[in-house]
């Protein structure tokens, strides 16, 4: 119950190695959350990998855990910004490693147990985003996450998946949330495009109404109206403008490389990226999901506030930001088959611009 043990030995032949490149790799650096999807058998109350919940003996063991996993990644030379405390709480199907937490069970563990921890090892400045699952049950999470004073201290923010729908974005409970934490964090912290295998080198298929998400054949009959065919590029675009439109602080793709088969996935639960390589031959395809995300990554930089906006076109989607150099990104989406013209106004500035069917266009004005 000490860890004297612990270790992230599994971890040094492949996900630090990708992090430490990736450092190398970034001009402006970035944040790492991490994102546990259960604790050991021994510490449940099903002793499996699947299901279960938390044994409340092992409460202190485990938010221990998150203190030492922060020690041996710091060892390594890699920062952690913050947790999510656990990932999909409500279960995800019985298939994979998980461990579920009521709102209560959570947020109980937090305030008692994983916040003074943090504190008393002098890491009271990480990050903890609690629920983590699907927009629907929002209210349920943030009411008791921000119950009173005490929890409110200790949670950050609130992290949210996409998976309930491909095109609800789920407006009213984003800004219940927003409303009832306006100081905390929103951030999206899994979003990819699931139940498929990735068409290689096929730009178009990407914005052809052809993709079908988990939903399509396993979703209830009385949620099958959430699930229909779309078009991938379509649901990237207009998720992430939905999102930062509606208070979400950030947009986090689940996966952001894989292989042409949608792995590596021990589940064989497939899924398409942003970026789809081909280690036999050595080639890379950048999707045009990646394109659709570089609109927001490249343009709306750390620290940006989004900005009011509004537009007469109701087929345009649009999102507008202040970025820290005073600059302005406006990205607008045009979902339709026809080319549209509009006006960008802004004081006594005023350009008009088209934009091509289909397409995603982001206009910078520097002040």
């Amino acid at each position: 119950m000490a860890l004297e043990n612990f270790t992230i030995a599994e971890d040094t032949a492949d996900l630090i190695p990708f992090i430490k490149d990736a450092i190398k790799a970034s001009e402006d650096g970035f944040k790492i959350f991490a994102s546990p999807w259960t604790a050991p058998p021994w510490m449940k109350t099903n002793n499996d990998w699947v299901g279960g919940e938390l044994d409340p003996k092992y409460y202190d063991t485990w938010a221990l855990f998150f203190s030492k996993y922060v020690d041996a990644y710091k060892a390594e030379g890699i920062d952690i910004w913050g947790f999510t405390v656990e990932n999909e709480p409500l279960g995800n199907g019985n298939n994979w490693e998980s461990m579920h937490y009521t709102p209560k069970q959570m947020t109980d563990f937090v305030v008692n147990h994983l916040g003074p921890q943090l504190e008393k090892d002098g890491k009271g400045n990480l990050k903890i985003l609690g629920y983590d699952q699907n927009r629907s049950h929002l209210k349920e999470w943030v009411d008791e996450m921000y119950r009173d004073e005490t929890s409110r201290k200790y949670f950050d923010g609130t992290a949210v998946h996409w998976y309930d729908s491909t095109f609800e974005i789920y407006p009213e409970e984003l800004q219940y949330a927003h409303d009832i934490a306006p100081d905390k964090y929103l951030i999206e912290t899994e979003g990819c495009i699931d139940a498929e295998v990735p068409v290689w080198n096929d730009d178009d298929w990407y914005w052809r109404k052809e993709a079908t998400d988990w939903g399509y054949t396993w979703a209830k009959e009385e949620n099958k109206h959430l699930h229909p065919k779309y078009s991938p590029a379509y649901r990237y675009a207009r998720d992430i403008i939905g999102c930062m439109n509606n208070w979400v602080d950030g947009w986090v793709d689940w996966n952001m490389v894989l292989d042409k088969q949608g792995g590596p996935n021990w589940f064989k639960n497939w899924c398409i990226a942003p970026v789809i390589v081909d280690p036999d031959a050595d080639e890379v395809y950048f999707t045009p999901l990646y394109y659709v995300m570089s609109h927001f990554s490249k343009y709306v930089r750390p620290g940006a506030k989004r900005i009011a906006h509004s537009s007469d076109d109701k087929e345009l989607q649009s999102t507008a930001v202040l970025n820290p150099d005073n600059s302005i990104a406006v990205i607008v989406f045009n979902p339709t088959k026809v080319e549209k013209m509009f006006d960008v106004k802004l004081g006594d500035f005023s350009k008009q611009i088209s934009i091509s069917p289909q397409a995603l266009q982001t206009i910078i004005i520097n002040q």
